[in-house]
This record gives structure tokens, sequence and C-alpha cells, in this order.
């Protein structure tokens, strides 16, 4: 995956994005993580790979100051449309290198975006980066099992999932160990198909 080729693919997923990810079981999975949070007044949150804005569609915007960005024109189009009457501040922009300052906001929020970016390691390096000391990432992803392998047919059928414009493969316990000297589980939760998709929530630590 690169962003080029995640450009073409959700210029093509967008009209049919919500049909597919923000009904059943995903909207379902949504209100669980979103519905149940509570944010306090002034905090400043970024949702990152916001896509159509279906988390937003889920929280209570008064009193927040909201940035949403993604790299896909067409899906950043369909959340502006959605929240064309909102002060939420949408942007073009790579989830892999933010034009952020540091520890700018208080709190992440990243729907289905590790498994898209092409690099997952390089887009949670950047979201704690942006957030601040003590400050929660809020995720809800599919990941390979805990402590588990992928099976054979996952394996052999991941690179052709990759071509759709998401990642079957990505292992986040991995992922936590890399940075764990910035980061630490709060939540970690599964939330769908068996644990494939989680709930998980990350703390940074003060440096």
């Amino acid at each position: 995956m690169n962003n080029q080729w995640n450009g073409l693919i959700y210029k093509l997923w967008s009209p049919v994005y919500d049909k597919f990810f923000n009904t059943g079981l995903f909207l379902k999975a949504r209100k669980e993580i979103f519905q149940e949070k509570q944010f306090a007044r002034n905090q400043k949150l970024l949702f990152v790979g916001v896509g159509t804005g279906a988390d937003l569609e889920l929280i209570d915007h008064n009193g927040l100051e909201i940035i949403a960005i993604d790299h896909s024109d067409d899906m950043l189009k369909m959340a502006r449309d959605k929240f064309k009457d909102s002060s939420i501040q949408f942007i073009k922009m790579d989830a892999q290198a933010m034009d952020f300052s540091n520890s700018r906001f208080d709190v992440v929020i990243a729907s289905l975006v590790l498994s898209v970016v092409p690099d997952a390691d390089k887009c949670l390096k950047e979201m704690l980066r942006v957030l601040k000391p003590n400050g929660e990432v809020i995720i809800f992803d599919k990941f390979t099992p805990k402590d588990k392998v992928l099976s054979p047919l996952k394996k052999a059928i991941r690179p052709f999932i990759k071509l759709l414009g998401t990642d079957i493969g990505i292992n986040f316990e991995k992922l936590c160990e890399k940075n764990k000297d910035t980061l630490s589980v709060k939540e970690n939760n599964p939330v769908m198909f068996n644990g494939m998709y989680r709930k998980i929530i990350l703390s940074k630590i003060n440096a």
C-alpha cells in the first residue's frame, strides 16, 4: 500500500463506505466506543483518518475544538458535507507526517486507520507526538490475534486484501513494543468478529 494507491482506492470506496462501515455491527461497535466516551469542555480532539465522519456523528461537538484529517479528498468532501454548519476543521493531511506541533491535542481518535496507512508504526508515532502527555489515543481497528500468527489462508490472501486498501496482518502488540517508552495501554478489548476488531485506549507517558 502507498498513499497514491490508497487515494485511488478510497475514491472508489467513498460513495459506498457508509453502507459497509457505518451500519450493522460496525455502527454498533462505534456506538459502544464513542457514545460511552465523555469529553471535557474545551478539550482539543484530533480525528486521524476521519473518512466520511462516521465517528463524528456519535459525539457531542459542543465546547470542543475538533480537527479532522484524511488523505482522501473524496472522503473529506463527504465528511465536510455532513458537518458544513459545524466548527470542525477538515484538513487533507498524511497521518504519517502531520503538520501539527508536538503535544497539541488532548485526545487523538483513530478508527480503521492503522490497518490502512502504508506504515502503521509511523502513524502511531505521529499520533503520540501530537498528543499531550497523559493524553489518550482511542483506536478502533483490526489486528492479528494476540500471541498468534496469521493462518496460512490469511497469509495467502493478505497481499490481495492490501490491494483493496487495508491490511489484515497488523500486529498491535509489536507496535506497542516498538513504542513502549512513549505509551501505556489502558484498555485493549475485543469488540467484533472474535476479537479481530478491538477497542484500544493508549495513554502517552509523560517523558
